[in-house]
């Protein structure tokens, strides 16, 4: 159940292949140091024997873990020295494909969910299984999300949603009022009203507190595949099949505020980076960034070339940005300039080509025809950004 972690061997110069052979001449003799290990922008890639459905990072460690579709749990050790991302350890208690994974806040324990219907509660430090239900749910569970040290939430494909009290082992809420799978489960900041997205397209409140349904949102068009909190809790969006997020006041949870339509196939996964802005990940394979009101496509931070993307998550620091896919590779983004973009009011034009702009240095890919580009179309679109901030000048001069 191994899993290796990609790196691309030095290719060897010219000049060392004219070296005379013999022993490399002592680097204390003229001074010089050998070189250090190669310290890279992101931690190198991870090929996996399997798709990971779900991946998450440590709260307090440079660790992470990741779930795949034969039921298996990996963490590796994360590191931008070459050759130090590394397999810490691996778990097979899952019978069935492993759906999501989550830390508990203290970063001592590690929650799983699988098809197998099954609970699973794992020491992170050894990786050995502390507590498994089985039999959690009637149906194959989907989503998962840890409200507080006591307390998980677990979503099913039949569209049921149970709350646990992890210190008993039994359900304190077991409710179904959605019609099919459950996606995406949040909660707010106070622990006392759970969020849940769709696949029947709506979104449903739960009361914690009071251990009660509260209502469901309009049906809206297609399955909603997501659900996060934005702008300190006032605004939730939900991502939908159809490429559009949906967009409620807080409080306001029967109908939108507002929806706003990505360019995508589809917008599978929402992870808050700022108050405002989110990525969110898509079947086409990109990593889009997302300012929320005024709503806008900030740029591309990368992408699984033509591959599904399964599931985003971020670094205890919020330096990287962390995906997982079809592809059977977990990449790593650097978006640490991400918080401090700033959005106009302004509504730009629209690029001639269509493309997005790149906001990290891989986000065209090793292998992508426009990689050797880049250079040029960053300097195309600083002069176009210059022309459209002119042009909003005399519109708004002329208002």
């Amino acid at each position: 159940m191994a899993a290796s972690t990609e790196h691309v061997e030095p290719e060897i110069t010219a000049t060392e292949m004219d070296k005379p052979p013999g022993p490399d001449p002592d680097p204390d003799e003229n001074g010089d140091e050998p070189p250090g290990p190669k310290i890279r922008d992101t931690p190198e890639d991870i090929r996996l024997e399997a798709i990971a459905n779900t991946v998450a990072l440590h709260p307090n460690r440079d660790l992470l873990v990741c779930g795949d579709v034969d039921g298996d749990v990996y963490a590796f050790s994360y590191s931008c020295t070459e050759g130090e991302t590394r397999e810490v350890w691996s778990s097979g208690h899952h019978l069935k494909s492993c759906r999501q994974v989550r830390f508990s806040a203290d970063g001592l324990k590690l929650c799983s969910v699988s098809r197998d219907k099954a609970v699973h509660l794992l020491d992170v430090e050894r990786g050995q299984l502390v507590t498994r239900i089985r039999g959690a749910h009637s149906a194959p569970i989907n989503s998962l999300l840890l409200v507080d040290e006591n307390l998980l939430a677990t979503g099913d494909d039949g569209g049921t949603l149970k709350v646990w009290d992890m210190r008993k082992g039994t359900a304190i809420m077991d409710l179904k009022h959605h019609e099919d799978y459950i996606s995406d489960i949040t909660v707010d900041q106070n622990k006392k009203i759970l969020l849940t997205a769709s696949g029947d397209g709506t979104m449903g409140v739960f009361n914690i507190k009071r251990r009660r349904f509260e209502l469901l949102s309009e049906y809206q068009s297609g399955d909603l595949t997501s659900v996060a909190l934005m702008k300190r809790g006032r605004k939730v969006v939900c991502g939908s099949s159809e490429g559009t997020i949906y967009i409620f006041n807080w409080n306001g949870f029967g109908a939108t505020s507002d929806r706003f339509a990505v360019k995508a196939e589809s917008v599978d996964c929402i992870l808050p980076i700022t108050d405002n802005i989110m990525c969110t990940a898509s079947m086409d394979g990109y990593i889009r960034a997302i300012n929320l009101l005024p709503n806008r496509v900030i740029g591309c931070i990368g992408q699984h070339v033509g591959e599904p993307i399964e599931e985003l998550a971020k670094s205890r620091d919020s330096r990287f940005l962390v995906s997982c896919a079809h592809d059977q590779l977990i990449k790593f983004w650097d978006i640490s300039s991400l918080p401090n973009t700033t959005v106009n009011e302004y509504r730009k034009r629209k690029k001639k080509d269509g493309r997005m702009k790149s906001l990290t240095k891989k986000a065209h890919g090793d292998n992508d025809f426009f990689s050797g580009l880049v250079e040029e179309t960053e300097k195309k679109e600083e002069e176009e950004e210059e022309e459209e901030e002119e042009d909003s000048d005399s519109d708004s001069g002329s208002d």
